[in-house]
């Protein structure tokens, strides 16, 4: 099969100044900037270029940014030609990889976005933490261990992150240590990402999916849920629901592409958080940026096209 994929970085790509040179060299970029501040009904793209940072790391403005400055990522590759034969995205992504197959239009997937990152800012209790140098089996046997833990995000081989109440984190953390974890690093999170402490962000986000349509992709999708391609657009919104309190599937979303014969892909947003996973989870499998001007106007931008 092959072809190229487009994979949509989530929280923890973004960073002050993101999206300030396509919207500098690009009216499109500009264009959608300004839509989304319009939407949203405060500069969002004074938040990215110019921050503070604290604010642009609040999960109700990191969301929607990076959902806008991957949108107009993406329209830029498009409007070159370049398109994507299989779409992922890491959490937050998924909403960005929705939106490039056609079954999310912006304005819908922008309001989605934003309602979901005050939905997650809201519920503040619990930590997440990064494991490191264990192998999945052994941390989700941890977790079962402790109460109130459990593993989120399958980042890739040797990077786990676990997610749940504060307490829990801490004792499965010491637990993975004492295993012959690397590290156990806490991350810098308002909440328990992708754990059962989210039921009820999630239970309201349900009732907006609900109320969307879902058009049928134009290619596949691998959600972060099944770790699959999905096509059938109640199964992807069902996933979307499921995705707040499920685990982030990475590790086998990448080695699900390998399986397909995709030998290249493209991180469309900024950062290069899931170019690194993809050098430990599909060492064979090239990723290149595309989330800067210079990344999209250069001929790497399009990996495999000869």
């Amino acid at each position: 099969m092959g072809g190229r994929a487009f994979l949509f970085p989530g929280q923890g790509s973004q960073a002050v100044g993101m999206g300030a040179d396509l919207c500098a060299q690009f009216p499109e970029a500009r264009e959608l900037f300004a839509q989304a501040d319009e939407l949203l009904g405060f500069s969002l793209s004074q938040c990215c270029f110019e921050g503070p940072e604290e604010e642009l790391r609040q999960t109700a403005i990191t969301q929607p940014a990076l959902f806008v400055h991957s949108a107009a990522a993406c329209r830029l590759l498009e409007a070159r030609g370049i398109y994507p034969s299989w779409v992922a995205g890491h959490s937050l992504g998924e909403y960005s990889a929705l939106a490039a197959a056609g079954v999310l239009d912006f304005a819908t997937g922008l309001e989605l976005v934003r309602r979901r990152g005050q939905l997650m800012q809201e519920q503040r209790q619990g930590s997440m933490a990064a494991v490191l140098g264990l192998e999945d089996g052994q941390v989700v046997e941890l977790c079962s261990q402790v109460p109130g833990v459990v593993a989120a995000n399958f980042n890739a081989p040797g990077q786990v992150v676990i997610s749940g109440e504060v307490e829990a984190v801490a004792r499965a953390g010491k637990l993975a240590e004492e295993a012959g974890a690397k590290r156990v690093v806490e991350l810098p999170v308002s909440g328990a990402f992708h754990s059962p402490l989210m039921e009820p962000a999630a239970r309201e986000l349900a009732g907006l999916l609900q109320a969307v349509e879902f058009r049928t992709p134009r290619v596949p999708v691998l959600t972060d849920v099944a770790a699959a391609p999905v096509s059938a657009p109640g199964q992807l919104q069902e996933h979307l629901i499921r995705q707040m309190t499920s685990p982030v599937r990475w590790t086998a979303i990448m080695q699900c592409l390998a399986g397909l014969g995709v030998e290249s892909a493209l991180e469309v947003g900024p950062g290069s958080v899931l170019r690194g996973l993809a050098r430990r989870a599909a060492p064979h499998l090239k990723v290149a940026g595309a989330g800067t001007a210079e990344e999209i106007a250069a001929p790497v931008a399009a990996p495999g096209d000869g």
